[in-house]
């Protein structure tokens, strides 16, 4: 069992080193025109690199059921979450942007920085692999349900193109390696190298995290609309995480993915809805808010949540 002072510990060097990114923001020391090559380094280089380092020679995805499951729970998550944040966002608006982008930003849980250092700290790599896959569905999700949920309109026929970006050809073509038996062929000196590189990607996309943050978070985003804010916190870090329980509970699966869910349930808004809210000219206001809302509250109940959760499943299921 893990105690909540120990997962606090945990949870909280993650909100420092996006509270440091926040900083370097507002201090100039990391501006916005470093932000195109930063990104392009995370996504295209280190976000990569990390994902061939778990998955190559993970025993627990060359289980043809880790390879179903956790992508279809990924996706069902986002779908749960967006769809019944788009019905609570009818409580405190009649206006349709507004409604789009609470659903979008409250239904998306921060599906990776946060996680992944967690699922680290907490459990073994089999684990780190299974979540890996579960993300796969999320992506998918995020831009497929999500972009039509905040643009009020379909995908389109190139819907799948998001979809070939570095990071998920990443996880497809470690799998196949994986298969293949890779781990046992591919020089340690490539393990390495992608080893070291993969290591430089969370504390990279935590810091990222905290300038987009800081680009946005204005007076006139704190002082109003607390009715998006305690619905979105109510939802995202009190209904969701009791549901996602729930399902897991309820499905026959590897106990690593019952971890995933674990960590999922727990977990704030993701931060990448406020890209899409400015793409597809969403409500920002209501993006930061609810963003801003669930994390910082979420420093609190992501400790908790975890406590209860893998207790509560530890009753009925072994948790690696």
């Amino acid at each position: 069992m893990h105690d909540t002072s120990r997962l606090l510990q945990i949870v909280l060097p993650v909100f420092l080193v996006i509270g440091a990114g926040y900083a370097m923001r507002r201090t100039r020391i990391l501006t916005e025109e470093a932000d195109r090559s930063l990104l392009g380094v995370l996504i295209k280089l280190f976000m990569p690199c990390l994902a061939l380092d778990v998955i190559v020679g993970n025993e627990a995805l060359i289980r043809p059921s880790n390879l179903v499951l956790p992508p279809l729970a990924g996706f069902a998550s986002v779908v749960l979450g967006i769809g019944i944040s788009l019905l609570a966002a009818r409580i405190f608006t009649k206006d349709s942007t507004i409604r789009r982008t609470f659903a979008c930003t409250t239904g998306l849980q921060n599906y990776g920085y946060i996680p992944l250092p967690l699922c680290q700290a907490l459990f073994s790599r089999d684990v780190v692999g299974v979540l890996f896959a579960f993300n796969l569905g999320v992506e998918v999700a995020m831009w497929t349900v999500a972009v039509a949920t905040i643009s009020g309109r379909q995908t389109g026929r190139r819907w799948w193109a998001p979809l070939l970006n570095p990071p998920i050809l990443a996880v497809v073509g470690g799998i196949a390696l994986n298969f293949l038996g890779a781990g046992h062929w591919i020089p340690s000196t490539v393990n390495t190298a992608w080893h070291m590189l993969g290591l430089c990607a969370v504390p990279l996309g935590l810091l990222m995290t905290g300038a987009v943050l800081a680009d946005h978070v204005t007076p006139h985003v704190l002082r109003a609309g607390w009715s998006a804010i305690f619905l979105g916190i109510g939802i995202r870090l009190g209904v969701l995480p009791v549901l996602f329980l729930l399902i897991a509970t309820a499905i026959r699966a590897d106990p690593g993915l019952h971890a995933v869910l674990v960590v999922q349930a727990a977990m704030p808004s993701a931060v990448f809805p406020i890209v899409l809210t400015k793409i597809h000219d969403g409500d920002m206001p209501t993006a930061l808010r609810v963003v801003l809302g669930t994390s910082l509250v979420g420093l609190v109940t992501i400790p908790l949540w975890l406590t209860f959760g893998l207790g509560f499943l530890q009753r009925g299921f072994p948790v690696p």
